[in-house]
Formats: structure tokens, C-alpha cells, sequence
């Protein structure tokens, strides 16, 4: 049995901080299980993604083809299993009984760029020595690198592949890494359909740079030059043709497929017929099928160009790559999809820096939809950007990219739901703490976007000055992660300040002191066995008569009234004397007065923004993220929560803090096992 999530998500961190290694995806470690099944003389078997029809996922195959699907290591399947033949190239595979040409394009443009190819693949894997049935890749996913284990079962029929396979039988190094890829994504039906843009950013953990060829920007063939110069992958995608109620993947008549994701290989500048030609190279990961045009494998205008230029780039070969020149290239494709470990092929004189930041829209505290919500999307996150230096024209056309990605709610790919999310850019003065609603409703953006994908990108040139960057979802309280990027030129010194709370904003509460309430003597004894003392039944029933007025509808319960005696009881005997009471119930009384003063309709709960404002109250404070914890925790499915559960998450909370000041050095804790388990088993 795992570990609960919130251990899971702090090993992570911890693991994530103490090397600079990729994460282990379900804390898999590659090292550990191959020594293990070496030790045991066994072949590995994935249990996080079992050779079964959960890993094949819903819809893709026919129930026929499904039922004749079986699992086979490489050795059943080829007499001689290899994982790499001569070097990894995009001419080893072609496309199976699955849509992933977005995935396969994407491959093709990183065996492009080695250094990408060897940190994604990892080359060095055999079926020869320490061979046990274990393989690994690695991929970026949402901020960070993430190690992927597999095991090396593949699905055939028939004794064949089913999705990708390589035109050499004996190779599989592109069948494990879509296998891994599919066990990111959830299943194999998960890796249908798909954005170019997505897995190369998977594969590169960088830069997206998204053009849209209906209108290119003036410099493009420059921009592409570049790119194609520097360690870069980019794709596109031709335009949809309508068949039926449905688009399909047709051949068109030049050749090209319609909704069909292809790599660009390659970019060249040739004289023909002493006019200068700018070419594309392109390549279709079917593996065959190419274009017709002008510039394809058999049209004339090769015999206009030098025998050096045509010997160089010419092969006639149906193998699907193909050139054609940049004015037909912009009319056949919708988008040019770039991507790279930084924006640096955009000035190689200038370049950039990279900040990283990840945050969370709550709804109640820090989901406030876009601008067109006045009143609400000041309490969006917002980070100010400080840009220093002279503005020059070298420049260029920008000086800043801002990139916002929405991190994924779902394991499986296909059950995500995307948010319309972006973000807003405002010049301003220097201000201490978050930007008020009256800002925002006097101050236009100088610049946003808004798009239901995984990312938002945009590109600006800002004059020295101070700014802030507001990120926010579409329509207001939707609680989800983001993570920000903003790339800067080095001679633009970008600082960040976000803020989780508007605390300097946000009057603090004025709570009255509790005072004892003789009554309360007589009911305590009332409750009290022979020596004074009450358990947690006794509490319950204490607390529910005192309470009873103030509880509504709802009572304490046995569990929580169990945690309180814990929590408050210094003899460790599992019942409460009367000095330990009253000073239980002088938090209760404390608690219960924040409570009334916070509600202010009189619903009997509060908010996560009324929480907030408790924690100011008691001096407090909190997290979003810690926030929203609490909300899963102690409230309902709606988020509110009850008087009762907020005086059991408050009473926690303020004991947890002491625990950590007496036994911490006010930074950290280090304790034994019987300690730990003391601890955490009693209260």
C-alpha cells in the first residue's frame, strides 16, 4: 500500500531538492528494480502499468482486435531483439493502429538533436548485459524532469506490434518509448489525438514558440534558419479537411495528409536559376507518403539548382520526407511549432534567463477569473516583473516571453479538463503587497491572452519600468495548478514577488477574550466520572450540550472528540481533568467567536476566504496550498466548513505549531522513529 498523497508530494519535494535528477514517476526507482530482478533472477513486470486492457484504455481498439491482444517481450516477438540498430533515426519506424503522429512527428524531430534524443531515450540500454525485461525514458513534465520505468511487455497480434513498430523487426526502441509515453499519458487511447507542441515540450522541457503560417510574421525564413541552427525541434500541421461529420487523415492530391502533424528536418537557401530559394524539409511519420509540388523528390526544378545543391539535398526515396519551398510551406500548414531548452536561437547576442514559478488558483482565495470580473480579480496571484537597463532597438522585436501551463487534474490524458486559462500584463508604480480591485478597474492591460490549452504564450517588448503579470482561469473560482515561466534577456534584469495572501489589506479581526462561565463547572461534573475526569464519549456528550444552540443541525463526533483528548491531554491518560477542560474549552470559546465574527451571512460555515481571514485573527500564516488542504480535509464537497470541523482544524492546527516550536530548532525537525510514531499515532 503507498504512502498517503501529502507524504508522497513531500518526498518528491525532498528528492527534487537534495539532486538535481529527474523525479521518479510513482516513485519508481529504474537503479532498484533492476538490481532487484537481477538478485532474483526474474523479468520485471510493471504493476503501475500492467500488460492488460487498462493499459490499452477505452475506445481504441475494437472489441474483436481487443480480445486477440497479447503482451510479448521483444525476445517472442524478434529472433534477435535489439534496442537500438546503427544509431537512432527517424527513418527506423512508421505509425501503427494508433493517432500519435502528433507523438511520432515529435519523435522524429528528436532524433534530430542527439543531445535531446540520448537524455530522452536512453541510449545506452541493450538486451544483452543485465538484461531483465526493465527499460527507462525520461520526459518533462509540467516543471520538472520525470523518470518513466516500464516493463518491456509489448502489445501485438498475431505475433506483430499493434502501434508503432520499426521497419527493422529487431529494433524497439521507438515501441518502448511511445509505451512509456502512453503510461505518462494513462493508456495507449490516451496518446490519440494530440498537439506537436506538447510532446516536443515533453521532450526539449523548454521554450514554445507558436506561429501561425495563415499570417507569418516578416522575418520568418530568419527565424527558422536560426532555430534550424541551434538545438531545436519543430513541427506543424496541415489544415483539416471536412469528410462527412468527420475530419479524417486524406490524402490530398499534392500528396500531403489533411490533419496530419509532420517534422521539419531541415532548411536550406539555394539558387535556382540565379534566383534565391528558401526551403523546408519535411518528413511524414507514416513513414511514406510524401508531397508533389514543386521541390518534391521528382519535380523538374531540381534540374535548376547546382549539381553540388542537388546531390546535398535530393534523394528519391519514398520515405516521407520531402521538400518544398517556404511560400508553398505557408500555404499547405496552419502552425509552426518550435521548441527548445530556452529562447536563445530568437538573439544568439543577447541571452536569456529563466524564472520558474508554480501557484494554484483556489476558489474563495485566489480564483478570481479574468479582468471582466471587477470585483474579483485582484485575488488572482500576481507577480510583479521589474525590468532595469536602457532600452535599445537591440532588443529586437522582444524582450520578454511569458509562458503559462496549466497542469493536468487527471492522470489519463483524455479525462483532463483543460480550463481557459491566460494571463494579463499591466505597467505600474511600485506598490507593497497585491493590487487592489480599484487598480484593475482604472489600469487597462497593456497585453493578454486567453486559450482552452495546456499553455498560453506570448511575446513582448517592454520599455525598463516595473510590471505584473496577473495569471488567472477564464471564469472565476476554479481551483487548479498552473506553472508560470518568464523568459528575459539577460540585460533585462527580471525580479518576481507573488503573494499568497492579502494580508495588508485585510483588517484584523478584533476577538474577545473568553472568559470562564461558572454553568459550565456544574455541567463539567454533571459529565465527569468519580475522579473528575471525562473521556471522549463523555466530551461528546459535554460539548454537544454546551454547543447545542451554536452546532444547528451538526454535533461533534466520536473521532473528533478522540483528536481534542489527545490533543489536550498532558498525562497522556485518554481522558481530560477539569484543568485540562477549561483550557480546552477556552480555545473552543476563542475558536467559536472567530467563527460567528467571520460568518458574516449566518450560513453556519465559512469560506476558504473566511478561513483566511480566522488565520488572521490568530496571527497565522497560512498557504493557499495549505489552505486548500485543510478545505479537503475538514469541509464539505462544497468547501465550507461547519462550526464544529473548523474548531477541530483550528485546535489541530495551533497544537501541531507548538509540537514543532518545542521539538524544532524553528526551521527544521529530525526525529527517531518512536518519536515520529508517538507523535503521530496519539494526537
Amino acid at each position: 500500500m503507498p504512502p498517503p498523497g501529502v507524504c508522497l508530494n513531500i518526498m518528491e519535494a525532498r528528492y527534487n531538492e537534495s539532486i538535481a535528477q529527474p523525479a521518479r514517476l510513482f516513485n519508481q526507482d529504474y537503479q532498484q528494480l533492476k538490481q532487484h530482478c537481477l538478485q532474483k533472477r526474474e523479468r520485471y513486470r510493471d504493476d503501475m502499468f500492467p500488460p492488460d486492457r487498462s493499459s490499452i484504455g477505452e475506445g481504441l481498439l475494437e472489441p474483436s482486435k481487443l480480445a486477440c491482444v497479447e503482451w510479448k517481450r521483444p525476445a517472442e516477438i524478434a529472433p534477435n531483439p535489439s534496442f537500438v540498430l546503427d544509431g537512432a533515426s527517424r527513418f527506423d519506424f512508421g505509425q501503427g493502429e494508433l493517432g500519435d503522429c502528433w507523438f511520432l512527428a515529435s519523435i522524429g524531430a528528436l532524433t534530430c538533436q542527439r543531445h535531446f534524443l540520448e537524455w530522452v531515450v536512453r541510449l545506452e540500454q541493450t538486451f544483452d548485459k543485465d538484461y531483465c525485461g526493465l527499460f527507462h525514458f525520461r520526459f518533462w513534465r509540467f516543471g520538472k524532469w520525470v523518470d518513466v520505468v516500464i516493463d518491456d511487455k509489448l502489445p501485438t497480434i498475431y505475433g506483430k506490434l499493434i502501434f508503432v513498430h520499426s521497419k527493422n523487426r529487431n529494433e524497439f526502441w521507438p515501441a518502448l518509448l511511445e509505451k512509456a509515453y502512453a503510461k505518462v499519458c494513462g493508456s495507449y487511447s490516451d496518446l490519440s489525438g494530440g498537439s506537436l507542441s506538447e510532446a516536443m515540450m515533453d521532450f526539449t522541457g523548454g521554450v514554445h514558440m507558436c506561429i501561425q503560417l495563415s499570417q507569418p510574421p516578416s522575418n520568418l525564413w530568419d527565424l527558422m534558419n536560426r532555430a534550424g541552427k541551434y538545438h531545436t525541434l519543430m513541427g506543424c500541421g496541415t489544415h483539416h479537411t471536412p469528410q462527412g461529420k468527420t475530419y479524417a487523415n486524406n490524402e490530398l492530391p499534392n500528396g500531403l495528409v489533411s490533419g496530419h502533424a509532420y517534422t521539419v528536418t531541415g532548411v536550406k537557401q539555394i539558387l535556382s536559376q540565379r534566383q534565391v530559394v528558401n526551403l523546408v524539409r519535411l518528413w511524414n511519420p507514416w513513414g511514406h507518403g510524401e508531397w508533389k509540388g514543386d521541390w518534391s523528390d521528382r519535380s523538374s526544378r531540381w534540374q535548376t539548382v547546382s549539381a553540388q545543391d542537388r546531390a546535398q539535398c535530393l534523394e528519391v526515396r519514398n520515405n516521407g520526407e520531402f521538400w518544398m519551398n517556404l511560400e508553398d510551406f505557408c500555404k499547405s500548414y496552419v502552425v509552426l511549432d518550435i521548441c527548445c531548452s530556452s529562447p536563445d536561437f530568437l538573439d544568439s547576442n543577447s541571452p536569456w534567463e529563466t524564472s520558474i514559478y508554480e501557484g494554484k488558483w483556489i476558489a474563495g482565495i485566489s480564483a478570481g477569473g479574468c479582468i471582466q470580473n471587477k470585483d474579483s480579480f485582484c485575488t488572482n496571484p500576481q507577480y510583479r516583473v521589474k525590468i532595469d537597463g536602457q532600452y535599445s532597438e537591440k532588443h529586437g522585436d522582444y524582450n520578454i516571453l511569458v509562458s503559462l501551463m496549466q497542469k493536468p487534474d487527471k492522470r489519463n490524458r483524455h479525462k483532463v479538463h483543460l480550463r481557459n486559462i491566460g494571463f494579463c500584463v499591466f505597467k505600474y508604480e511600485a506598490h507593497r503587497g497585491m493590487l487592489p480591485s480599484s487598480f484593475f478597474n482604472t489600469h487597462a492591460p497593456l497585453a493578454k491572452t486567453y486559450n482552452k490549452t495546456r499553455e498560453v504564450m506570448m511575446f513582448l517588448l517592454l520599455t525598463p519600468g516595473e510590471y505584473l503579470i496577473v495569471p488567472s482561469t477564464e471564469k472565476p473560482n476554479e481551483t487548479a495548478s498552473f506553472i508560470l515561466f518568464i523568459h528575459s534577456k539577460a540585460e533585462t534584469h527580471v525580479s518576481e514577488r507573488s503573494y499568497d495572501h492579502k494580508y495588508e489589506s485585510v483588517q484584523k479581526l478584533q476577538i474577545r477574550n473568553p472568559q470562564n462561565d461558572g454553568p459550565k463547572q456544574s455541567i463539567f461534573l454533571q459529565y465527569s466520572d468519580k475522579y473528575e475526569e471525562v473521556d471522549a464519549e463523555q466530551l461528546q456528550r459535554l460539548l454537544n450540550k454546551i454547543l447545542k444552540e451554536d452546532l444547528k443541525s451538526g454535533h461533534f463526533t466520536i473521532d473528533a472528540c478522540r483528536s481534542m483528548v489527545a490533543l489536550m491531554d498532558t498525562s497522556i491518560t485518554g481522558k481530560l481533568n477539569s484543568g485540562e477542560f477549561f483550557h480546552l474549552w477556552k480555545k473552543i470559546d476563542m475558536y467559536k467567536n472567530i467563527f460567528f465574527h467571520i460568518d458574516v451571512h449566518r450560513t453556519g460555515t465559512v469560506s476558504l476566504s473566511d478561513l483566511r481571514n480566522a488565520f488572521i485573527a490568530l496571527e497565522r500564516r497560512v498557504s493557499d496550498g495549505m489552505l486548500n488542504l485543510m478545505a479537503v480535509r475538514y469541509g464539505a464537497s462544497s468547501g465550507h466548513i461547519t462550526l464544529e470541523n473548523f474548531i477541530s482544524l483550528i485546535l489541530r492546527l495551533d497544537c501541531m505549531y507548538k509540537i514543532f516550536k518545542q521539538l524544532s530548532d524553528g526551521k527544521t525537525m529530525n526525529l527517531r522513529e518512536s518519536e515520529w510514531m508517538y507523535i503521530s499515532m496519539y494526537t
